[in-house]
C-alpha cells in the first residue's frame, strides 16, 4: 500500500510520496520490496495515489529488484481496504500479503505465512509489542492467537494491551467479497470488525524483530538511528570500511576527515579535510562536504552541498539543498529540497524550511518558512552573477541567464564571450554560448583570455555586450559570470533589472531555426591589445630597468615578457604558465607570493618586482629595497607620478581613500573626483573628460585611454615609464608619499535592522561633525573622519576611519562599531 500523502512528514513529502523517502540512502519501499523478495513474494501489486508516478517510474516492472511489479492507481482515496479491492484482479489466485509501503520492518514473513496457514485463518494480522500504544490500534488475542477485540488509538484508560496492529496482513481472497468496488473502506475501521462480528477465523501473529511506523519527523530520524545501530536486520548499502563506517563506491574522503561511527555515506561523495561526520549520520549520494563542517546525528539526502565550517546538528536536509559556509542548523531542523541556506545563517531548533526556499545570508530564522520563494533580493552581486561552481552555477542556470541577457539585446547583435582556463568556466561558457545562439545573438568567442584583454577587444569590436566567466577573485569554489556593455564595463543597473526579470519569468525570445546566431572565433585580440599598448607607452630612453614579474599563473605570462622587452625593460618571469587553479586568490596566498618576490628582487639587486592577480586585473609591487607597495600606498605612488608629469590631471578615488592621499595629489595639481566605494562607480567615473587614472585600495588601476577596466599589466608598464622619466628609484618615489593612518572593521547586523541603524546613526550626529552621504554616512571632524558603509550583499556594516595617529583611527572605528552594535540591539525584531 503506497498511496498515502505522508502529511506528517512534510516538508520531506512535499515533492515525493512517503514510500520514496529514504532510509539509509534507499527509499523505505525499496527496503520493503527487498524483504518481500527475500521471503518468496516475487509478484508485487502497488496501490498508488499521491505522486504515484514517482513510485512506478522508480520500480518500473521490478526486474532490477528481482520481482514483478504491477500498479493500481486511484483517482480518489479509497481507504486502506478500498484500494486493495480496486486491485482485486491481481489477487484472485490465493493467499496474499499486505504490507505498508511506508513502514520499516525486518519481519519474518515466512513464519507469519506459516502461522496463517496452520490456523486456516481468513485474515491474519501481524502484531508487535510497543512501549506507547496510544497512536496505534490495540489488538487483543486469546491463547491460540485468535483475535477477540480491537481498540483503535486508545487513551491510557483504554490501554488493555501493548500489542498493536502493524498494518501488515495475510489474507485470503474471500475477504474481498465483503467490499463493493470503488467504495471507501478501512481494514481496521470496517472490514476486521465485520469479520469479528461474524466470528470468522481471524488471528494475530506477534512478530519478532523490528517494526517502526515512520509517521513523523522524529520517528523518521529515530528509524535511521536504529538502522545504523544494527537493530534492523536489513542490508546497509556500501562497504563497511571499519566497524560502523559504511562507504559507497567512488567516494573521495580525505584522510584528515573525522568519521565517527556509526556513519553511512552514499556513492560519489566528497568529504574534505577537517570535516567531522557522525555519529548517527547518513549522507546521500553525490554530496559534497567542505573542510571544517560538523555533521552529527543528522540525515542528508542526495546531492547536498555543505560549505566550510557549517554545523548541522540532529537535522534533516533534503536533496539538492545547499548549506553555505558558517551556517548552523540546530536540533530537529528540516531543510526542503533545492533550498539554499546562505552564508552565516542560523536556523533555530524545530524550524522547517519548505522546498525551493532561500534564506538570506546572515539570517536568524525563528519561524518555519512555508509560503513564498523568499529569493535573494537580486540575482546580480557586486560584479555579476556568482555562485558555487556546478552547485549553484550549473549549465542549466547558465542557459537561463544567457537567454535572459540575449533577450534584452537587439535581435542579431554580437556578443563577446570569454573565460579563464578552468574546466568549470569552459563548461559554463559553452552553455552561455548555446543559449545566446538560441535567442538569435551572434557570438564572438575569445576562448580563454585575460580580463583586460577581453575588455579591450569588446571596446573595439563593435559588439553590443559580452559575458566573461571566471573563478571569483578570492574564492576558487565560486564561479562568477560578468556581463559587460559595449565599452567593456559592467552593464548598468537598469539593464541588470531587465535581465533579472526575464530570468525569473523565463521570458525568453525564441528565434526561428533559420535565424539562429552564429559563432565566430576571435583571432587577433592579443595583437590588437599590444598595438594600443605600444602606442600609449612608447619606448623611453634612460636607464634600462630590470624587473621580476610574478604572473600568478595568469595568461599574461605568455605575452608580457616580450612586451616589456619592446619597451626596453629586462625581466625575469615567475609562475608564467596559465593555471587558474593555482592562481593566488586568498590574502594569505598573495602575501606568500609577495614575500617570495621581495626576496628575489633583493637578492638579484633588481629595480622592482610585480605580482599580477585576479586574471590580470590587480597589481602588487615591491621596490628595489623589498618594500611592498599595496593598496593606497601604491595608488599614492602611481598617482603622484602622474600628477607631477601631467598638470591638472583628473584622478578618480573611492570615498574610502585617505584624505591625506587626496591632499597630496592636490598639492601636485591633480583634480580629485570622489566616487562611491564600489567598482562600478569607479569605472563610471572614467567616462568623465580629463580623468587619466582611477584606482582603489586593492591594487586596481584604470587607464581609460586603453580601456575602462582594471589592467595590471598596463599599470605596471605605466609605472615603469613614469619611474624612468622621474630619474628616481621606486623606493625614492615611495619615500615621498605620506603614511596613511587608516583603521577598518566590520560589524554584523541583521538584515531587518540595517535601515534602522543607519537612521539612528544619522540622528545621533555629533555637533562638531559634518555629514557627507555620497556612499553610506561619512562623519567629518577637524582632522579626522569615520565612514559607516552598509554592505549591499551581506548583513554587515563596514567602518573606516582616518586620523593623524593610527591609535586615534582605531579608537574611532571601535567607537562607531560599538554604536552600531548598541543601535542594533535597541531595534525590535
Amino acid at each position: 500500500m503506497a498511496g498515502g500523502e505522508g502529511s506528517r512528514l512534510r516538508p520531506l513529502t512535499s515533492n515525493r510520496p512517503k514510500p520514496m523517502v529514504p532510509i539509509c540512502n534507499r527509499p523505505i519501499m525499496e527496503h520493503i520490496v527487498a524483504l518481500l523478495a527475500k521471503h518468496g513474494c516475487d509478484e508485487i501489486i502497488s496501490t498508488l495515489y499521491y505522486l504515484g508516478d514517482e513510485i512506478s517510474s522508480h520500480f518500473a516492472d521490478g526486474f532490477d529488484f528481482g520481482v514483478k511489479m504491477h500498479y493500481s492507481a486511484e483517482t480518489a482515496p479509497l481507504g486502506t481496504a478500498g484500494s486493495v479491492k480496486k486491485a482485486e484482479a491481481f489477487l484472485c489466485d490465493g493467499t496474499f500479503v499486505i504490507v505498508s509501503g511506508d513502514a520499516l520492518t525486518d519481519c519474518d514473513l515466512t513464519k507469519a505465512i506459516e502461522f496463517h496457514r496452520s490456523r486456516s485463518s481468513l485474515a491474519t494480522l501481524i502484531l508487535h509489542h510497543v512501549r506507547t500504544p496510544l497512536d496505534f490500534g490495540v489488538v487483543v488475542t486469546d491463547e491460540t492467537g485468535r483475535i477477540t477485540r480491537f481498540v483503535e488509538q486508545p487513551n491510557w484508560s483504554e490501554v488493555i494491551s501493548d500489542t498493536v496492529n502493524t498494518g501488515m496482513y495475510i489474507l485470503e481472497p474471500e475477504v474481498l467479497s465483503f467490499m463493493d468496488r470503488d467504495q471507501v473502506y478501512d481494514w481496521s475501521g470496517d472490514i476486521f470488525p465485520r469479520l469479528l462480528e461474524l466470528n470468522l477465523p481471524m488471528y494475530g501473529y506477534i512478530m519478532d524483530g523490528y517494526w517502526a511506523d515512520v509517521g513523523s519527523l522524529s520517528q523518521y530520524r529515530e528509524a535511521q538511528r536504529d538502522f545504523l545501530d544494527g537493530k534492523i536486520r536489513l542490508e546497509i548499502d556500501g562497504s563497511e570500511e571499519r566497524p560502523g563506517i559504511y562507504i559507497g563506491p567512488n567516494c573521495s574522503i580525505d584522510p584528515a576527515a573525522n568519521l565517527i561511527a556509526p556513519v553511512c555515506i552514499g556513492r560519489n561523495c566528497k568529504i574534505k579535510a577537517g570535516a567531522k561526520i557522525g555519529p548517527h549520520t547518513i549522507i546521500g549520494d553525490n554530496s559534497f562536504i567542505e573542510a571544517g563542517a560538523l555533521i552529527e546525528r543528522s540525515v542528508l539526502w542526495d546531492s547536498v552541498y555543505v560549505g566550510p565550517d557549517v554545523g548541522i546538528h540532529a537535522s534533516t536536509v533534503c536533496s539538492r539543498a545547499t548549506i553555505k559556509r558558517e551556517s548552523v542548523l540546530n536540533e530537529d531542523v528540516v531543510i526542503g529540497e533545492r533550498s539554499l541556506i546562505d552564508v552565516g545563517s542560523n536556523i533555530r531548533p524545530r524550524i522547517k524550511i519548505w522546498p525551493d526556499k532561500v534564506v538570506e545570508r546572515g539570517s536568524t530564522v525563528t519561524m518555519s518558512l512555508v509560503w513564498g520563494s523568499n529569493w535573494r533580493g537580486s540575482l546580480f552581486r557586486e560584479l555579476g552573477v556568482a555562485g558555487l561552481s556546478n552547485i549553484e552555477i550549473t549549465p542549466d542556470f547558465a542557459c537561463r541567464l544567457g537567454s535572459a541577457y540575449g533577450s534584452c539585446l537587439p535581435a542579431g547583435c554580437r556578443v563577446v564571450t570569454s573565460r579563464d582556463n578552468t574546466r568549470s568556466s569552459r563548461m559554463i561558457k559553452r552553455a552561455l554560448i548555446a543559449s545566446l545562439l538560441s535567442v538569435g545573438c551572434n557570438v564572438f568567442d575569445m576562448r580563454s583570455a585575460a580580463v583586460p584583454i577581453a575588455r579591450h577587444f569588446i571596446k573595439n569590436s563593435g559588439a553590443h555586450g559580452a559575458i566573461n566567466v571566471r573563478k571569483l577573485p578570492g574564492n576558487a569554489r565560486v564561479t562568477i559570470m560578468e556581463l559587460f556593455d559595449a565599452e567593456g564595463v559592467y552593464i548598468p543597473r537598469r539593464l541588470e533589472r531587465k535581465v533579472e526579470t526575464a530570468f525569473y519569468r523565463e521570458d525568453f525570445k525564441r528565434t526561428d531555426s533559420d535565424d539562429l546566431g552564429q559563432i565566430d572565433f576571435v583571432s587577433r585580440a592579443v595583437e590588437e591589445y599590444q598595438a594600443d599598448f605600444y602606442r600609449l607607452l612608447p619606448r623611453t630612453s634612460g636607464k634600462r630597468l630590470r624587473v621580476v614579474c610574478d604572473y600568478g599563473y595568469s595568461a599574461y605570462g605568455a605575452i608580457y615578457p616580450a612586451m616589456l622587452d619592446r619597451l626596453g625593460i629586462d625581466s625575469i618571469s615567475l609562475n608564467a604558465f596559465s593555471d587558474a587553479k593555482r592562481s593566488p586568490r586568498s590574502q594569505e596566498d598573495i602575501e606568500h607570493h609577495v614575500r617570495d618576490l621581495a626576496r628575489i628582487v633583493g637578492t638579484l639587486g633588481y629595480d622592482m618586482g610585480c605580482l599580477i592577480t585576479d586574471e590580470g586585473e590587480r597589481l602588487t609591487v615591491v621596490t628595489d629595497r623589498g618594500q611592498q607597495l599595496q593598496g593606497n600606498t601604491l595608488l599614492a605612488v602611481l598617482g603622484s607620478l602622474i600628477a607631477q608629469q601631467n598638470s591638472g590631471v583628473k584622478i578618480a578615488l573611492p570615498i574610502t581613500a585617505p584624505s591625506r592621499l587626496e591632499e597630496a595629489l592636490s598639492d601636485y595639481g591633480a583634480q580629485i573626483v570622489r566616487t562611491k566605494a564600489d567598482v562600478r562607480a569607479l569605472m563610471s567615473a572614467t567616462s568623465e573628460d580629463g580623468v587619466m587614472l582611477a584606482g582603489d585600495e586593492r591594487g586596481g588601476f584604470i587607464f581609460p585611454e586603453l580601456h575602462r577596466g582594471f589592467d595590471a599589466a598596463f599599470s605596471f608598464a605605466k609605472l615603469l615609464s613614469l619611474v624612468q622619466s622621474s630619474h628616481l628609484s621606486l623606493s625614492e618615489v615611495a619615500s615621498e608619499v605620506p603614511v596613511f593612518q587608516l583603521a577598518y572593521s566590520t560589524v554584523h547586523v541583521a538584515w531587518n535592522k540595517k535601515g534602522a541603524v543607519m537612521r539612528k546613526l544619522s540622528e545621533a550626529n555629533p555637533a562638531e561633525a559634518s555629514i557627507e552621504m555620497l556612499d553610506g554616512v561619512k562623519f567629518i571632524f577637524d582632522d579626522s573622519w569615520v565612514l559607516v558603509l552598509p554592505d549591499a550583499l551581506e548583513p554587515t556594516f563596514h567602518v573606516y576611519a582616518e586620523s593623524p595617529l593610527e591609535a586615534s583611527s582605531q579608537n574611532l572605528v571601535n567607537d562607531y562599531a560599538a554604536r552600531i552594535t548598541a543601535f542594533a540591539a535597541a531595534v525590535e525584531n
